[in-house]
Formats: structure tokens, C-alpha cells, sequence
């Protein structure tokens, strides 16, 4: 396989993941997503806009949540997120210490 085929092929997984997160799971918490995978829609927006950055392309974290979510943070809340349990706050906790914080 040649590289330009190889980037187009992850890039349609890519849209695909992000559709399936966006459009199909919503009911799929961010908290249980990061204590489960060490990621969650966040950190993917995060690396969306850290890619873009890297490219001298502007992109604010708000702007990259809302190419990610497909609206803005406070609409995904109201429409999609639920509170947290204590439990889900305490391994939330120990996953974002593991998967964030110690990567810099």
C-alpha cells in the first residue's frame, strides 16, 4: 500500500470514528470513555487541534470541540451529558493522572 492511500484509509476511519461518537453514541459518557480507553471525545478534539496547530493552522479548543462534536460544548452538555457518579469521578481521576497529565 502506498502512503497517500494508507492516510486516506485512516483518515475515512477517523471521520468514521468521530461520526459514530458524534451521531450514533451519544449516549456513551466522555468520563466512562476516558476511565475505560485513557481517551474520550476531548482528547480526540485535542489531538485534532494539536494537528492543526502543528501545521501553523489557528484552531482554538473550542473550535476543534465544536468540528468534533458537531456543536458547541455547552449544547453537547445539555443535550447529551449526564452527571457523574462518584465512582466514575474517582477513576476518572486515576485515568486522566495516567492517560493526560503524565504525557505533558
Amino acid at each position: 500500500m502506498d502512503d497517500q492511500t494508507q492516510i486516506e484509509l485512516e483518515a475515512a476511519a477517523f471521520r468514521t470514528l468521530r461520526a459514530h461518537l458524534m451521531e450514533k453514541r451519544t449516549d456513551v459518557q466522555n468520563i466512562d470513555m476516558m476511565n475505560l480507553t485513557g481517551f474520550c471525545r476531548n482528547c480526540l478534539s485535542r489531538w485534532y487541534q494539536e494537528a492543526a496547530n502543528e501545521r501553523g493552522i489557528e484552531m482554538s479548543k473550542d473550535e476543534a470541540r465544536q468540528i468534533f462534536y458537531g456543536m458547541t460544548m455547552d449544547e453537547w452538555k445539555a443535550q447529551h451529558q449526564s452527571d457523574a457518579s462518584p465512582d466514575q469521578q474517582d477513576a476518572f481521576k486515576t485515568a486522566f493522572a495516567e492517560n493526560v497529565e503524565s504525557k505533558g
